[in-house]
């Protein structure tokens, strides 16, 4: 299983969208770094301050140059991580 340490997903459990997500990592044979929002109240702090949203699922993606991109909505995360590791 692959763990792509620039990767963290902002979720909760019983979030159908969330669900979508790590069920399509799990495909990929990702292992993602989860941040419960509703578990660890910080994450959602963390969340609402860089994006000013408390909606889930939200991947955080560390870039190279030391920024960060922040995607919402679960059908574009998705795409996001077919294309870049489905084989």
């Amino acid at each position: 299983m692959t763990k792509p340490a620039d990767l963290s997903l902002y979720h909760f459990d019983s979030c159908p969208y969330c669900r979508f997500v790590r069920s399509a990592a799990r495909e990929l044979d990702l292992e993602l770094e989860l941040r419960d929002v509703l578990g660890e109240p910080e994450r959602m702090r963390e969340l609402v301050e860089a994006t000013g949203r408390q909606t889930v699922p939200c991947l955080r993606i560390a870039l190279p140059d030391g920024g960060v991109r922040w995607m919402h909505e679960s059908r574009d995360i998705v795409a996001y991580l077919k294309e870049r590791f489905a084989a």
